[in-house]
């Protein structure tokens, strides 16, 4: 604040006396104006204020610019959270139950640990023993996915996807 405040010429115009003069014969004038001119800063800026320092112009408008670029993002971020709700909502509701090998409705989905997608067991482990036949890794079947090296190992059984399908398949039977 108080840096804002000596940027200000007109509260700490006439600190230096017009009496002394600096001439080439007096370097230690100088000294002495560099003395005068601190100790009269000094005084100046006892007498001044935390309240008026708050109400210098430099000041109010420092304060407003923060508080401007505060409320833009605030604004930005609340309509991304909403987009973002709206993304998670539409997620959360579609259940892939297809393989990605196959094709067809996974009957014992299985959860790879690594990257979380899911396969019918049979697909994936015939898929791992052929590649491992040709002495090369199992990549994800999924599009996009980064994991080069399916193990059997990573693989778990995924009960409640199981569950949700049987689910699928009785509430399909009923209409």
């Amino acid at each position: 604040m108080l840096a804002c405040a000596t940027l200000c010429t007109t509260r700490f115009f006439g600190v230096a006396s017009p009496n002394i003069k600096v001439t080439s014969q007096q370097p230690e004038a100088m000294f002495s104006l560099s003395a005068t001119v601190k100790e009269r800063f000094t005084e100046r800026t006892a007498l001044l204020s935390d309240a008026e320092l708050q109400k210098h112009q430099k000041v109010v408008a420092f304060k407003d610019g923060i508080k401007n670029t505060l409320n833009q993002g605030n604004e930005e971020t609340a309509e991304n959270m909403e987009e973002l709700d709206e993304d998670i909502a539409v997620t959360q509701t579609q259940v892939n139950f297809t393989c990605p090998l196959t094709q067809v409705d996974m009957v014992n989905p299985m959860r790879n640990k690594e990257c979380n997608h899911h396969y019918d067991e049979g697909a994936i482990l015939a898929m791992i023993k052929a590649r491992h036949s040709q002495k090369k890794n199992c990549r994800c079947p999924v599009v996009g996915c980064g994991n080069t090296d399916v193990k059997q190992s990573d693989l778990i059984p995924d009960q409640i996807l199981r569950r949700k399908i049987q689910s699928k398949k009785t509430s399909g039977n009923r209409t």
